[in-house]
């Protein structure tokens, strides 16, 4: 089974990323091949280079980039067992997912509202819990106009809209964790038929 894990940014899907690799999953973070690519070239790990490298492997693969460049990475993870995908953005992803996995591609959306998005990121960018983890300081207006970027650039809604589950995350970690564990367990009985 793979299963793709989409969703706004600030919804959860990190937090349910690394939860479903608890439960035995081989997580694969799309967004790894941004940074490895920065390192090779020697550059500073920040969103003005990570977003040059995003448009530059974009341009030269297609939107479907990431899944692309993640394929054998996927195909050899499937050899072990089952995998967690971290960071399907675009539709065009999806598609190259979905044609390349037709039987064994599940996806689970991570909603919340947006207000609370917002209040998570804006949170979450300067404490002191976050250093190292590639956060970036934002403010409201930062997250909206990133919020319409992603949906008008990346194609980001069809996934999401596309989603075999969405779980709702308006609630404390562990009540996420909970639904992520009810949800991964009906998803593995409809993968086992």
């Amino acid at each position: 089974m793979i299963l793709a894990i989409v969703g706004m940014a600030g919804a959860g899907k990190t937090e349910a990323a690394q939860f479903i690799e608890s439960k035995g999953f081989m997580r694969i973070r799309f967004g790894q091949i941004t940074i490895d690519e920065l390192k090779a070239r020697g550059l500073e790990i920040n969103e003005e280079n990570e977003r040059m490298i995003r448009e530059k492997l974009r341009a030269e693969h297609g939107m479907h980039a990431f899944a692309k460049l993640n394929a054998s990475k996927i195909d050899k993870a499937l050899e072990s067992g089952d995998v967690v995908i971290d960071g399907l953005y675009s539709w065009e992803e999806y598609i190259f997912l979905r044609e390349r996995y037709p039987k064994n591609l599940f996806v689970m959306a991570i909603y919340a509202p947006p207000k609370l998005r917002y209040a998570r990121l804006i949170s979450r960018s300067g404490s002191a819990s976050d250093k190292g983890k590639n956060m970036r300081p934002l403010s409201e207006a930062d997250v909206i106009k990133r919020d319409i970027a992603e949906i008008e650039n990346l194609h980001k809604a069809g996934p999401i809209a596309m989603a075999d589950m969405t779980i709702i995350n308006d609630a404390s970690i562990e009540g996420l964790k909970n639904k992520i564990a009810r949800g991964l367990h009906r998803l593995l009985k409809t993968a086992s038929r």
